[in-house]
């Protein structure tokens, strides 16, 4: 099993001393450090919590709470795929299935290769080309399923 990376960059530590004695900061650092790392290990929110002096709870409570937030380190290529209203009503659970069967995962997985994970997630504010994916910051509307083959197929290495 590969190392966490849990050493913050220069940029990062200033961003944590800049922030750390504001009222209701937490979430900014908490988004400040799943943006360098893609997650947030436990590491890291062990790093935090001594730099800040805030219990490990508490963090962890911000962390499991918001839907945002990820424990795990997300794969290469993040499939995510919009379940707001538009999406889910548009067929957007029907693209989650068909990305696990494609890839051989379930949402919330990654594949054992490190390239790919799936996430189901709240509304990606592109209603109109409902349903939508993502993949990184590459958005694919308006999308059915037989169509996820070819993109899927565009991100393998």
């Amino acid at each position: 099993m590969a190392a966490v990376q849990t050493e913050f960059s220069a940029d990062l530590v200033r961003f944590i001393e800049e922030w750390k004695r504001k009222p209701g900061s937490l979430i900014m650092m908490l988004h400040r450090i799943q943006e360098e790392f893609g997650y947030i290990s436990r590491e890291s929110a062990e790093t935090l919590a001594k730099m800040i002096d805030m219990p490990m709870a508490k963090i962890y409570g911000v962390v499991t709470f918001y839907h945002f937030f990820k424990t795990t380190k997300p794969g290469k290529n993040r499939l995510a795929v919009c379940m707001g209203t538009a999406c889910y009503l548009k067929g957007g659970q029907t693209l989650i299935e068909e990305c696990e069967s494609i890839l051989n995962i379930n949402a919330g997985e990654v594949t054992d290769d490190g390239q790919f994970s799936i996430d189901s997630v709240r509304c990606v504010g592109c209603c109109g080309l409902a349903p939508v994916l993502m993949v990184g910051n590459d958005v694919y509307g308006k999308l059915t399923k037989d169509q996820l083959p070819e993109i899927i197929a565009k991100y393998r290495n």
